[in-house]
């Protein structure tokens, strides 16, 4: 009976707070978000999906797209990622994750992710062209997660973020939270072919800049006056969305395996999304997958071109070796996605499973 109280409140929370958001949408404020990096997957296998997996992510990459799938995990993981997001931009992004099991059945994960923009030439009023020297602007995201198996079939997750945006004497600061489920079942002996999951992502406190940078001095030689006055800043919020997925595994034989999924994410600041993929899995040693995104289109609108990076073809190849007879694994992942303007995104990473 405890436990079913459990579940009720545990759904009846991520329903309440998917239903607030889920209706907070508005293509008219398209733009008006800021953390956008919060909206950037950092891995490797999820960017080969497209980020459709929502219903079928495991261990530390379920910290950014759904976090009840780091529940599944059995021991400790370590994955390092490396993206050239936007390739041709000099966009680098950096992340890594940790997740260890906690108890019977929880686990406990952070992750950390790191964006740099590389050198940029500094200019003011004064000198348009330079000559200053250089600064570099650089987006920090620290999270902390915590995922519970609650039976066979329901696993959940709670994860709490914080976010800072730099440069030299500019910096806003904030925290979201992210909510989600995975509930498995399904038509095999093993009742677990058949996978759903929700998440709910980036909610929270809105963020200002603010800092010396945004000073300047008001110079009255006529009335004498010599002050130093702070620019306003308005405050902005954060890109919160609901994104929903399912996934079905097809068993070939016993070593032969494809999965097709799909997802719906409804963003609040940009038009909702909808990505469709499937991953062939040899064993537990080999896994090819692709995906595609693409965008809702805006009726009334004159130029309906996209407005987003993240949409349009993502592939993506992992490969996984045992390093001895406990279990233990060692696996590179690769990802990428097609992107309009640029070369598109490229992914790399590693991870070791003890």
């Amino acid at each position: 009976m405890k436990k079913i109280i459990k579940y009720i409140a545990f759904f009846s929370v991520a329903i309440g707070f998917t239903a607030s958001t889920a209706f907070a949408g508005n293509e008219d404020r398209a733009g008006q978000a800021g953390a956008n990096e919060l909206l950037i997957n950092p891995w490797a296998r999820t960017a080969g999906w497209g980020g459709c997996n929502i219903a079928l992510v495991r261990g530390v990459e379920a910290m950014n797209m759904n976090v009840a799938g780091m529940g599944h995990n059995k021991g400790t993981e370590i994955t390092f990622a490396q993206t050239d997001w936007l390739k041709g931009s000099d966009i680098k992004i950096s992340a890594f994750g940790l997740a260890q099991k906690v108890g019977e059945s929880g686990t406990m994960g952070i992750s950390v992710t790191s964006m740099k923009f590389g050198d940029i030439e500094r200019t003011t009023e004064s000198q348009p062209d330079g000559g200053l020297g250089t600064y570099n602007p650089q987006f920090l995201t620290i999270g902390f997660s915590y995922a519970k198996e609650f039976s066979n079939s329901i696993y959940g997750g709670l994860s709490v973020r914080m976010i800072n945006e730099s440069i030299n004497d500019v910096k806003a600061s904030g925290v979201v939270v992210d909510v989600g489920i995975q509930y498995i079942t399904g038509f095999n002996e093993a009742k677990d072919d058949l996978k759903f999951g929700i998440s709910l992502r980036n909610v929270g406190t809105p963020m200002k800049f603010d800092g010396e940078g945004l000073s300047y001095r008001n110079d009255n030689a006529s009335a004498n006056i010599n002050v130093l006055q702070q620019q306003r800043t308005e405050r902005f919020e954060m890109p919160s969305l609901v994104a929903i997925g399912v996934s079905y595994d097809i068993k070939l034989n016993e070593d032969h395996r494809i999965t097709p999924a799909a997802s719906f994410t409804s963003n609040s600041f940009i038009r909702d999304q909808i990505g469709m993929g499937a991953e062939y899995g040899f064993r537990n040693l080999f896994m090819l997958r692709a995906g595609y995104t693409i965008d809702k289109k805006d009726r009334n609108a004159i130029f309906d071109e996209a407005i987003s990076a993240l949409i349009g073809f993502s592939a993506g190849v992992s490969v996984q070796v045992p390093l001895g007879k406990g279990g233990k694994t060692f696996g590179i992942d690769y990802g990428y996605r097609a992107t309009e303007t640029f070369d598109g995104t490229h992914t790399i990473g590693a991870r070791f499973n003890l």
